[in-house]
């Protein structure tokens, strides 16, 4: 079991075992069995699971920072949000990780970490401000609704649960028309 791996197939397969097993029951033996590596691969660069999933999350979190940052190449807030709902659902493991940042107990090296993780999370605030101001000056967006509101709903959307199995574009369009339209009847 000395097979080769890339960083981009150990972060997939940490991935899927931490959404799989969460926290707890993530350990260097699944992950290595998965790869078909030994353990001690493993440990030439990372001390511990918390480690890995320190810079997995960062890992991910600049690959959708790299994407966010399309968003300026779109005009008009509709089209913006369109492009933000996409990109949600396409990095939607990134949301169901996050809370499990909190549980990993604290060291010198882990809180540095998640410095650097508030860091990529205060930079995807600012694109996500200039979206707000967007919808607000083309006055999609009430004034009275603060951001953090607007974009929770947002990011909480990843979360409903698709329970009639619509396909994704079409899941995806139902929640940009209740996003951007509301739930109101025109009377």
């Amino acid at each position: 079991m000395t097979r080769k791996f890339t960083k981009e197939a150990l972060y997939e397969v940490t991935n899927d075992l931490l959404i799989q097993h969460g926290y707890a029951g993530l350990h260097f033996g699944l992950i290595a069995e998965r790869l078909e590596i030994t353990r001690g691969a493993l440990y030439k660069y990372f001390k511990n699971k918390d480690e890995l999933i320190i810079d997995l999350m960062i890992y991910e979190m600049d690959k959708f920072l790299q994407d966010l940052k399309v968003i300026r190449q779109y005009k008009h807030f509709n089209q913006q949000l369109e492009y933000l709902l996409d990109i949600i659902f396409k990095y939607s493991r990134i949301h169901q990780n996050l809370s499990i940042v909190y549980q990993i107990p604290t060291t010198k090296h882990v809180n540095e970490k998640v410095k650097q993780l508030e860091i990529r999370h205060h930079d995807m605030y600012a694109y996500l401000n200039a979206f707000i101001e967007l919808g607000r000056e083309e006055k999609r967006i009430h004034t009275e609704f603060p951001d953090h509101l607007i974009l929770g709903f947002i990011f909480q959307t990843v979360n409903i649960p698709n329970q009639t199995n619509l396909p994704e574009k079409q899941w995806k369009t139902l929640i940009m028309n209740f996003l951007s339209q509301g739930m109101q009847a025109d009377l």
